[in-house]
């Protein structure tokens, strides 16, 4: 899964009509270049190969600039992205990055239920890292592997239960609740 078509069909639908320069002023003010790898480059390839594969409109109104637009095929890419990125373990954070700023997008309901899927996923990478760590005999350095990843699910375990235990607490406005940048064509101009 690709963190960036992720983030441009969220932005896309967040405003309900974007340019490429706003999506990247925005992907820019979250360093997404950074840790989603989010560059100039990437964000107006996936724009041209979405609107290629049917996901965006683009619209012409204005001389220089093009506005997308998402369609019904773009909205269910935009929401198939969005649960995998919440309920998959992957082994590159871009991806959780991208599904944690996109996550209003979702209902409360929902999105408890998807994170408690990652919470199961990770608890079973850290209980079968624990065992090949318990096992293992060959190659002693090969334990630092081992060791590796049951410190880094175990930490993912924690980290997913406190944000399980902070929406089920009401945190955050999730779609569907007052207040909520979820809706599609719902974000105030986050920058100019």
């Amino acid at each position: 899964m690709s963190a960036t078509r992720l983030l441009v069909l969220g932005i896309v639908r967040g405003y309900g009509r974007a340019h490429g320069y706003r999506i990247g002023t925005d992907l820019q003010s979250w360093d997404a270049a950074d840790w989603a790898n989010a560059k100039w480059g990437s964000i107006y390839h996936a724009l041209r190969a979405m609107t290629d594969a049917g996901m965006l409109l683009d619209h012409d109104d204005v001389p220089g600039r093009t506005e997308y637009e998402l369609t019904e095929k773009g909205e269910a890419e935009f929401l198939r992205l969005l649960r995998d990125a919440v309920r998959r373990p992957a082994s590159r954070p871009d991806q959780l990055g991208a599904a944690l700023a996109m996550l209003p997008s979702l209902p409360r309901a929902e999105a408890v239920r998807l994170l408690r899927e990652r919470l199961t996923a990770l608890e079973e990478i850290r209980d079968k890292a624990r065992t090949q760590l318990d096992g293992w005999a060959d190659a002693p350095h090969w334990s630092e592997l081992y060791g590796l990843w049951e410190h880094t699910a175990a930490g993912g375990v924690e980290w997913t239960s406190g944000l399980i235990a902070r929406l089920e607490g009401g945190a955050y406005a999730m779609a569907g609740e007052p207040g909520s940048p979820g809706r599609p064509g719902s974000w105030p101009s986050l920058t100019e």
